[in-house]
């Protein structure tokens, strides 16, 4: 992507941070976003993307164009408490209140994300597979914010006649973060790590690079209606696998230990996904090598 107008929510996240970063270099890049940190804003800022304070609740859009080509809707809230108003209202009425105001964009991407899938185990969800509260132990009001705002996402793409994507993501993860990092993390601090009932707990993680590398693909299967696809690494990987890599790798040990609160394999199909976009080409090894390597690169010890 070259030369184009791009919007995106929540430019200093895990996930969207490396991808502002990545079409700055070669795009007119906005962000908006509440930028509670000041540092936050610096960092985004200093990647070449031109930030707006903005709170999707119930901030006027005033001051933010809406010639924008593309849209990129990555921010979400959620909150421990819980606060369902709240949160329904940034994340459900806030895509809404988005999609009205960049209505005349191109394409329009929404993050969504497999913790839409019933809580049951599954290694392969399918986007016809039922939904249900799958993250009520983790976040309590992650699943239904994500379950509403693709409805709220596809409202508007019938709306407002605007090309629409929802891509259901599973388990981003590299030099910005991610679950697998802060396994890493846990781990380092002598703490264990919880899983739900079964006994392999399997995902898709997907390594930034891809991520970077599948927006511009996501964006040219938006369509009226809005097209849904999971979206995750090619390969899957499960906790236990993944930390028996990371202490391979670092010398650090791990205990996994079971809560009922927590998740069961919330694995996916790929089939659409491949079919649609393509293949991911980072192989979930290779990637956690180079997350430890930008993160903790005394832990290699030249390996």
């Amino acid at each position: 992507m070259r030369g184009e107008k791009i919007l995106i929510t929540g430019p200093a996240g895990q996930v969207a941070f490396p991808i502002a970063r990545a079409l700055a270099a070669e795009n007119e890049v906005w962000g908006i976003a509440r930028f509670g940190k000041p540092e936050d804003r610096e960092r985004v800022e200093a990647a070449g993307v031109r930030c707006v304070k903005l709170d999707l609740q119930g901030d006027s859009f005033d001051a933010l164009p809406d010639d924008f080509t593309y849209v990129l809707h990555l921010a979400v809230v959620h909150s421990f408490t819980p606060d369902f108003e709240h949160d329904l209202a940034v994340n459900v009425e806030g895509t809404g209140l988005l999609m009205a105001h960049c209505r005349k964009a191109r394409a329009f991407l929404h993050c969504s994300s497999t913790a839409v899938y019933e809580a049951v185990a599954n290694e392969a969800f399918k986007e016809s597979d039922p939904l249900g509260d799958n993250n009520r132990g983790m976040m309590p009001t992650y699943s239904i914010c994500k379950i509403a705002s693709e409805s709220m996402a596809r409202y508007g793409a019938r709306q407002w006649n605007l090309p629409t994507v929802i891509a259901r993501l599973n388990v981003p993860y590299g030099a910005n973060g991610g679950w697998p990092s802060m396994h890493l993390e846990m781990m380092l601090a002598g703490q264990p790590i919880a899983v739900g009932p079964g006994e392999r707990h399997v995902y898709n993680p997907i390594h930034e690079d891809d991520v970077i590398a599948q927006i511009p693909r996501l964006l040219a299967v938006a369509d009226v209606p809005a097209v849904t696809v999971n979206w995750g690494g090619s390969e899957t990987a499960s906790i236990e696998e993944w930390c028996a890599w990371l202490t391979e790798l670092t010398g650090v040990d791990h205990e996994i230990v079971f809560h009922p609160d927590m998740l069961q394999s919330i694995g996916m199909d790929t089939t659409r996904m491949h079919e649609l976009i393509g293949r991911t080409t980072v192989q979930w090894r290779d990637g956690f090598r180079r997350m430890v390597e930008a993160r903790h690169p005394e832990l290699l010890g030249g390996k």
